[in-house]
């Protein structure tokens, strides 16, 4: 069995940099098992799987080299990059049916896909775990929590920057999410971030456009307005452009392709 591979990487307009995400489109379903072995021996943050179930829409799962996962940003951006840009899909948007509802994508300006994502803001102050200090070596300003992930708000993006985290420690943090950020510098951008997913099988993700889903929420009321520019600060790193609209939230981005291939089963 022969089967089309692309590796796109998303929230770049250059190849080396964003986060790289492998998507395989496929005519019908393979077994779970097979998925997870593509998705391990990919190797990269995830692999999305997609089948067509009906004009411009698609039934898409996101699978990490460990786990399948309820939401990607990425691989999201970067399959709908494949659909538009390579197999040549028409109109202006597409249709993801997802573990976590319909996701949209639409063309955007400036070379952009725009993701239409629900929002998910984390609401509650806590004090942070001494694994979760111990993990990022410096204390941030205020910690923010929900059922699956933290954020962790610094005061200057230098901060985020130089952070040196213990993955060994961050493995023992539960819940095993981890959204480091801080306002950015002036003139940039107006906020930056990095994420940490050790229970996921992802030590450091470079760009992670399901983290906006709680950072857009959060930076949009801190600074009091909807629209915002974001840099994921990871060592490949990534520009993203994000809306907040209700109960979701916009968020656009480029993406390239660096390799069109054939995995043989």
């Amino acid at each position: 069995m022969k089967l089309p591979l692309y590796w796109i990487d998303a929230f770049s307009s250059r190849v080396f940099r964003g986060n790289p995400a492998a998507v395989v489109p496929l005519e019908s379903w393979l077994d779970d098992e097979q998925l997870r072995g593509i998705a391990f021996e990919n190797g990269l943050s995830e692999t999305a799987f997609l089948v067509r179930t009906g004009e411009a829409r698609y039934r898409l799962r996101w699978f990490t080299p460990a786990v399948e996962v309820d939401l990607c940003g990425h691989a999201t951006l970067a399959s709908a990059h494949v659909l538009f840009r390579e197999l040549g899909l028409q109109g202006d948007s597409v249709t993801f049916e997802t573990r976590s509802g319909e996701l949209r994508v639409a063309r955007a300006a400036g070379h952009r896909l725009e993701l239409d994502f629900p929002s998910l803001p984390n609401t509650e102050i806590v004090q942070p775990t001494p694994e979760l200090l111990r993990g990022l070596g410096r204390a941030p300003e205020l910690v923010l929590t929900a059922p699956t992930r933290w954020l962790c708000v610094y005061a200057s993006a230098a901060e985020v920057r130089e952070l040196k985290p213990d993955h060994v420690a961050l493995a023992q943090v539960k819940p095993g999410r981890i959204i480091v950020t801080a306002p950015g510098e002036a003139g940039d951008c107006d906020f930056v971030s990095r994420y940490f997913a050790p229970d996921a099988g992802i030590p450091e993700d470079p760009v992670t456009g399901s983290a906006h889903c709680t950072l857009a929420p959060y930076w949009a009321e801190r600074l009091g307005r909807a629209e915002l520019h974001a840099r994921q600060v990871s060592a490949r790193g990534g520009k993203l452009w994000c809306k907040v609209a209700g109960d979701r939230v916009k968020i656009a981005g480029e993406s390239v392709c660096y390799l069109r291939g054939e995995i043989e089963l």
